[in-house]
C-alpha cells in the first residue's frame, strides 16, 4: 500500500506569495500537484498545509484526499515530512512506501508518479534524478519510515536519501528540475 504526501506547508518567502495558488494551465499548482497525485495507483493521498493555509484550503477541499494543517510549519520542511509520515500511518497502518511530491515542480504527471511506484522494492529508495543530484518525487520503503518520523528543522528527504545512497534506484527525470521558488521562475513558466 503506497501513500502520496504534497509537501504544500511552506511559506513561499522567495516568492512574496503563496505559490501554492498560482495558475499554471488553468489550475493552481497545488491543484496540478493534487490532480496528479489523484490520477495514479496511490492507495492515499494526503496534503501538508501550513504558512498560508486558509488562503489555500479552499482550492482542494473537494478532493478526495486528506488534508493535514502543520502547526510548527515554520520549524522547517522536516516538521512537515515528520508530520505528514505520522498522520498518513495513523490513517493507513499497512502503508508499505510513500512518496513525496512538491507543489512547486509543475511537471510532475501521474505517468511518471506510476513509473516510480512501479520500480518499488522492499528496502528500496526510488529517487527522480536531476541537474546531478538526487530530489522529489521520492518513494519511501517502509524500512526508512523511523528516519523520516525524525526529521525536523529545515532538512528535506535529500537527507534521508544521502544516508542510504547504497539504498536508491535513480530514475531520470530532467523536467524534476524546473521547480518554482521565485517570480523569475514563475515568469519562466508562463512563458
Amino acid at each position: 500500500m503506497t501513500g502520496i504526501i504534497i509537501l504544500a506547508a511552506g511559506s513561499s518567502s522567495r516568492m512574496g506569495t503563496a505559490k501554492q495558488n498560482l495558475v499554471f494551465k488553468g489550475q493552481t499548482l497545488l491543484q496540478n500537484a493534487v490532480n496528479t497525485a489523484v490520477a495514479s495507483k496511490v492507495d492515499r493521498v494526503a496534503v501538508v498545509l501550513g504558512a498560508n493555509a486558509e488562503l489555500i484550503l479552499d482550492t482542494i477541499k473537494d478532493k478526495t484526499l486528506n488534508i493535514l494543517i502543520n502547526k510548527d510549519w515554520e520549524a522547517g520542511m522536516g516538521t512537515s515530512i515528520s508530520y505528514g509520515v505520522s498522520e498518513l500511518l495513523k490513517l493507513e497502518p499497512k502503508l508499505s512506501s510513500v512518496l513525496f511530491m512538491l507543489t512547486d515542480q509543475p511537471f510532475v504527471d501521474a505517468y511518471f508518479i506510476n513509473s516510480l511506484i512501479d520500480q518499488a522494492l522492499p528496502g528500496k529508495i526510488i529517487a527522480s534524478a536531476y541537474k546531478d543530484t538526487l530530489g522529489p518525487p521520492v518513494l519511501f520503503d517502509q524500512v526508512f519510515f523511523d528516519d523520516l518520523l525524525k526529521m525536523n528543522g529545515n532538512d528535506g528527504a535529500k537527507k534521508v536519501i544521502q544516508k542510504h545512497l547504497e539504498a536508491v534506484i535513480e530514475t531520470p527525470f530532467a523536467l524534476g528540475a524546473f521547480d518554482i521558488d521565485t517570480p523569475e521562475d514563475y515568469n519562466r513558466l508562463s512563458d
